[in-house]
């Protein structure tokens, strides 16, 4: 309650301070394609909370080109069996909720160090290009990274469990 001036102890109290609630910004995630064929195709319950953050703004997806294609290309598999509409829809599905960063920023300048699988760079660099607070990937030669330590200051690389603990 704010007094108005010169109106010391009327009880008249300002309207112009009404309290500002302010939501924390949301977490800037980069999800590797098998962690997106969890969440879109499979509907892994596991990880149904992941899914969730997302939908509910609690963290802002992000994606470029290059890992759409991927995951496009991922998606029509013969090991998935999906139909067109059904891989159309896994990949509409993200591609409406994620935020597309093709651009490159300062932090491109930030040299990353490389991933033994090369198919996997372009979301160590999507991750620092774009900002992201986390890479959440379930990939091996990623997570190898992860524990070398090497990225601190740019993002964290998390498995998909790690990222539910940390969420909660």
């Amino acid at each position: 309650m704010i007094q108005l001036p010169g109106k010391r102890g009327t009880g008249e109290v300002s309207q112009d301070a009404a309290p500002v609630f302010l939501s924390p910004a949301p977490l800037r995630v980069v999800l590797d394609t098998n962690v997106l064929v969890s969440l879109y195709v499979f509907a892994d319950s596991r990880f149904a909370p992941l899914r969730a953050s997302s939908d509910s703004g609690q963290w802002q997806a992000i994606t470029n080109a290059a890992c759409l294609g991927e995951f496009r290309r991922v998606l029509g598999y013969p090991l998935f069996a999906l139909t067109e509409q059904q891989q159309s829809a896994a990949l509409a599905a993200y591609a409406t909720r994620a935020i597309h960063h093709d651009g490159h920023s300062p932090a491109a300048a930030v040299q990353l160090p490389r991933c033994k699988d090369r198919d996997d760079q372009k979301f160590l660099e999507l991750a620092r290009d774009s900002g992201a607070d986390w890479l959440v990937t379930a990939d091996k030669a990623l997570l190898r990274l992860a524990r070398r330590d090497r990225l601190r200051g740019l993002f964290r690389i998390l498995t998909p469990e790690a990222a539910l603990a940390e969420s909660r």
